[in-house]
């Protein structure tokens, strides 16, 4: 299961990636918006960003304007690893070493071409573990080291 949200500036682009997960049959979960209506794109993150953290999904997809203000909120709760992705190369390798469970997107700065390709990659990459498990671990030991 996949969740995924926008804020305004990410809501056409929101569209278009939801028909591509119902095209590939691939279950998600639509939390918002559902109109373009103005909403702060913290207030999308967080709860997506909590399920995923929680186990409820899988993985996520956040989609603002330039996809720059969805990862830096995504990024604030503890579990994470949201990466913000304008290329197809950096989509894989974010899986593949990063381990990312969140993928963020600029519905501004992408076309809907581009964005289906990064979000194909994003869901169908897996993590390749081996040393890169160790600095996944070590990136996550600087959320518990305090302030």
């Amino acid at each position: 299961m996949i969740g995924i949200g926008a804020d305004q500036g990410g809501f056409l682009l929101k569209q278009e990636i939801t028909a591509y997960l119902k095209e590939r049959g691939i279950e998600f979960e639509d939390i918002g918006i559902h109109t373009p209506e103005s909403r702060d794109y913290p207030d999308i993150a967080e709860p997506l960003c909590r399920a995923v953290a929680a186990g409820k999904y899988e993985k996520g997809i956040l989609i603002c304007g330039t996809g720059i203000g969805m990862s830096m909120a995504a990024n604030k709760i503890h579990g994470i690893r949201a990466a913000l992705c304008g290329d197809c190369f950096s989509a894989r390798f974010t899986r593949l070493h990063n381990d990312a469970n969140v993928l963020c997107l600029g519905g501004r700065v992408l076309g809907p071409g581009l964005a289906l390709e990064i979000t194909g990659l994003f869901l169908d990459t897996p993590f390749e573990g081996g040393r890169h498990q160790r600095r996944v671990d070590k990136v996550m030991q600087l959320e518990n080291a305090g302030d």
